[in-house]
């Protein structure tokens, strides 16, 4: 099998700069919800040593010295780019998992040509068409393709934004592999990258050279089966169908400090809605609903509060009222008054298949099947919360704060690009 990791570069500040020439080849900086840290740095910051998760008020005085301009996070932007990206990238293979936002994989198995340059078409396809600069690992395991991407975007080879291990004979592959710390394989965090280095383990040849048994007698199965994948021997296949998930979270942290009890359910109303629609959306019903609240505990001064209530629910359903009521009589009986509220946040759990859902015989329950199907479709063309229920509200005060956010260009038809 031979594989492609495809993979954007600085995504998130990559989609701002397509829309915003001026952008290019100055320092940005994508800020977290409630613009509170970095979550995304073009190549310029990262050279001014800003890491990532920086908070952006230790990082202001470095702005004004070397003009980081700072922007709001653009979600619905960045999922819409992520589309039009995997779309494209979808047409050099019919084997594509799309393995997050700004990446996936390709099956090459059979492809009878140069991979290098299929991969550079790749990118520029991409660039042409997307505006995403990206860059290409190719290598028999995902593994390996994850670790040719890195040497791409390193230009640890050269500088084309492609990598192929399979042009690499034994003593290349050994001195590429030597050059790159272990920390930087796939799957291996930084304490099982400190207890590897520890026994002498460093860089990638050294736990490719690592002996099999050894290593799973000292740490676990997944390091065996990287230390395979390293070796040529493929144990990850391609997921073509992303996995359904087991729980669905939605939490946000408020633009200002909430107190009483109205603007809470507003904003639980909210959570809750956002998450029965990834609910329906993959044809799923929960069992459980979790609901929790609390203060800042960056504030240790301030009094603290923080508490949660799961509610197992009669039947299990997709029904955003239905949840919304069960979640709002759970937040009533943990609300406590006299706190300064910084978050809250809902999760749906004990997740299951509709379409194998047993109905409950005497259930006096309301059906809104119909109607959940009319939201969905009219939010999925009018955008999200263009229909939602009266228990969100309307002024949504507690909304986080997103004082930079660029404007909805491909999502929102009065935002749209203007050329003067």
């Amino acid at each position: 099998m031979t594989y492609a990791l495809i993979d954007g570069n600085n995504f998130y500040v990559s989609c701002e700069r397509v829309f915003d020439p001026r952008l290019e080849g100055r320092p940005v900086v994508v800020l977290s919800n409630n613009d509170g840290c970095a979550v995304a740095r073009s190549a310029e910051v990262k050279a001014l040593g800003v890491k990532m998760g920086a908070p952006w008020f230790q990082m202001r005085d470095l702005a004004r010295q070397h003009g980081i301009i700072a922007l709001s996070s653009n979600y619905a932007l960045y999922a819409d780019m992520s589309n039009r990206m995997m779309s494209v990238l979808g047409q050099f293979s019919p084997d594509q998992e799309v393995y997050s936002i700004d990446e996936c994989f390709l099956g090459l198995a059979g492809f009878k040509r140069d991979l290098h340059a299929y991969g550079r078409q790749m990118r520029q396809r991409v660039r042409q068409w997307v505006g995403i600069p990206v860059c290409v690992g190719i290598a028999e395991t995902k593994t390996l393709a994850k670790l040719a991407n890195h040497s791409a975007k390193k230009n640890l080879l050269d500088d084309s934004g492609v990598c192929d291990l399979g042009r690499l004979d034994s003593a290349a592959r050994s001195a590429l592999f030597e050059r790159i710390p272990v920390g930087e394989i796939w799957g291996i965090g930084p304490r099982l990258s400190n207890q590897l280095d520890s026994l002498g383990i460093g860089t990638v040849e050294a736990l490719r050279q690592a002996d099999a048994k050894a290593l799973r007698k000292r740490f676990s199965v997944v390091v065996e089966r990287t230390h395979a994948e390293l070796n040529g021997l493929a144990c990850l296949s391609l997921e073509e169908v992303a996995p359904r998930k087991q729980q669905i979270i939605s939490s946000r942290s408020f633009g200002q400090y909430v107190y009483d009890l109205p603007p809470l359910k507003e904003a639980v109303a909210s959570y809750i809605a956002i998450a029965a629609e990834k609910l329906r959306a993959q044809g799923s019903v929960a069992r459980m609903v979790q609901v929790y609240i609390r203060t800042n505990p960056h504030k240790p001064d301030a009094p603290q509060y923080q508490q949660g209530l799961t509610i197992p629910l009669p039947e299990a359903t997709d029904d955003t009222l239905r949840l919304t009521r069960v979640a709002l009589w759970g937040l009533k009986r943990l609300y406590r008054p006299g706190y300064a509220y910084q978050k809250a946040g809902v999760a749906l759990m004990g997740l299951g298949d509709k379409a194998t859902q047993q109905p409950d015989l005497f259930s006096t329950a309301r059906d809104h099947t119909a109607l959940m199907q009319v939201m969905d479709r009219i939010n999925d063309h009018w955008g999200r919360g263009t229909l939602r229920s009266g228990a969100e509200g309307v002024a949504k005060t507690w909304r986080m704060k997103r004082e930079k956010k660029s404007p909805g260009y491909t999502t929102d038809w009065t935002q749209i690009p203007v050329v003067c």
